[in-house]
């Protein structure tokens, strides 16, 4: 051979610790830029030149901005058409992370639309967040550095201010749901931190059962004004029997609280004539009457035999029908803010049981999360179709930040991801709010201040 066999040229280990050490520097010093690809609507048929495109997905990448004093380019121009604004801005991102992150994406896009998926293309456009305006890429270098130890590990794109033109087919065709790249460019990017659920358990109980009881407490009367949750107590059953225990269930209109129903936790044992019920707290009106069964069956408490876990809500709960068929059992479940159950009340207690009766407690939606979460993916939520783009996922305290949030999404929701298949329930959203890497100067200037003071004759002494 006509090289040196003692010298490697550069081997796979040293080109790996050169992109490391590139996409490392580009992730500390550079900025994080929205890439735009532009797909194709319509071409000419005998020039093959492009008619109508379309902007309508985003994806997140780390950029080193070459321009240390400014925009380049002509600038400014004052013409007898009005002011031209020619800035331009060359921007450096790692070849590795496009190809990772952004290609594999691209690569699910038909030919038709995309044309390339494997690198940056000129013609797609990104949003530049420190100046809040949109670039095309016009051109795009992929020889500088010129292959260092035998590869290549950045892309240089040569950006020009985005231009609208007619061949964009109306504003319609610039849909990223990013709202400052859609419309006003006014925000820094909307991101939604969601704490998601891996594992989750079942929940089981038991029915005991009794007779003499409180079948159901009717409110014949809602109440108004009350301003906290009223207490309910039922009389005393007879001696020997063991009393009705219920509670309030509160409702809102028009911000005053009022009763919405009243609900058992334990319907009582040995009554023989019908119970009064009294409502105690804050507020007017309420009143209610309960329904007594002494000739029958039902349901005294629901005895909690594994609380489960991983319920980001509420789970349904159901109990046999007794055998004629008709009085089934009704209740709800609570439970607490760890995702656990707490206790079953009931809303009705049952009529004509004879034996047994079996409780049935929904499970939580996902046993076991799977998965992965890949940067820039984007995920679905099952129940309530929201759709956004990954930006972190951290999966040993199972956060999972995403951006541009189209929809909503909800407890429960079942979050899916499109290349990876990860899935997770929504425990709850933990915050949701415009992201501005600059949100703390305000705080760190008060802080600053406390020290020195320059509204002071002297801020640097006592006189």
């Amino acid at each position: 051979m006509a090289l040196n066999p003692f010298f490697l040229q550069g081997s796979p280990n040293e080109q790996r610790l050169v992109q490391e050490l590139i996409n490392e520097q580009l992730r500390i010093y550079g900025v994080e830029v929205i890439y735009i690809p532009r797909k194709f609507v319509r071409r000419e048929t005998i020039l093959r030149e492009i008619s109508a495109s379309k902007f309508d997905d985003n994806f997140a990448i780390e950029a080193y901005v070459n321009n240390y004093d400014g925009y380049t380019g002509q600038g400014d121009i004052l013409t007898k058409f009005g002011m031209n604004l020619k800035d331009e801005v060359s921007l450096v991102i790692s070849k590795e992370r496009f190809e990772d992150f952004i290609s594999p994406f691209m690569d699910a896009i038909t030919d038709e639309e995309i044309g390339l998926a494997s690198r940056p293309k000129e013609g797609d456009i990104i949003y530049f967040p420190l100046g809040q305006r949109i670039f095309e890429v016009k051109f795009v270098e992929h020889e500088n550095p010129f292959y260092q130890l035998g590869k290549l590990y950045v892309y240089e794109l040569k950006c020009e201010l985005f231009e609208y033109e007619d061949e964009m087919g109306g504003w319609n065709n610039i849909n990223t749901t990013v709202d400052e790249i859609d419309s006003t460019l006014e925000n820094q990017g909307y991101i939604t931190t969601l704490k998601l659920i891996s594992f989750g358990q079942q929940s089981t109980g038991i029915a005991y059962t009794t007779t003499g009881y409180i079948r159901k407490v009717i409110l014949t009367n809602d109440g108004y004004n009350y301003t906290s949750t009223p207490t309910v107590a039922i009389s005393s059953a007879p001696v020997g029997g063991i009393n009705a225990t219920a509670v309030a269930i509160t409702t809102s209109k028009n911000g005053v609280y009022s009763i919405k129903e009243i609900l058992l936790t334990n319907s009582g044992y040995g009554y023989t004539t019908i119970p009064s019920v009294t409502i105690n707290g804050v507020g007017v009106g309420a009143a209610a009457t309960c329904v007594l069964v002494t000739n029958s069956i039902g349901i005294s408490s629901v005895g909690i035999v594994t609380a489960g876990s991983g319920y980001p809500i509420s789970p349904t709960i159901s109990f046999s029908s007794p055998s004629p068929g008709i009085g089934t059992a009704l209740g709800r479940v609570s439970i607490s803010t760890t995702g656990n159950i707490l206790e079953v009340l009931l809303s009705d207690a049952g009529i004509g049981y004879t034996s047994g009766i079996g409780v049935t407690i929904s499970p939580p939606p996902i046993l076991t999360g799977i998965g992965t979460f890949i940067f820039n993916e984007v995920v679905t939520g099952s129940i309530s179709g929201a759709t956004a783009r990954v930006k972190t996922w951290n999966k040993d305290e199972n956060i999972l930040k995403v951006g541009t949030t189209d929809g909503t999404f909800i407890p429960a929701d079942i979050i899916v991801g499109s290349a990876s298949s990860a899935r997770y329930t929504v425990d709850y959203i933990q915050d949701a709010k415009f992201e501005d890497k600059y949100e703390d100067n305000d705080q760190i200037e008060q802080e600053a201040d406390s020290i020195v003071d320059f509204t002071e004759k002297n801020p640097f002494g006592n006189y």
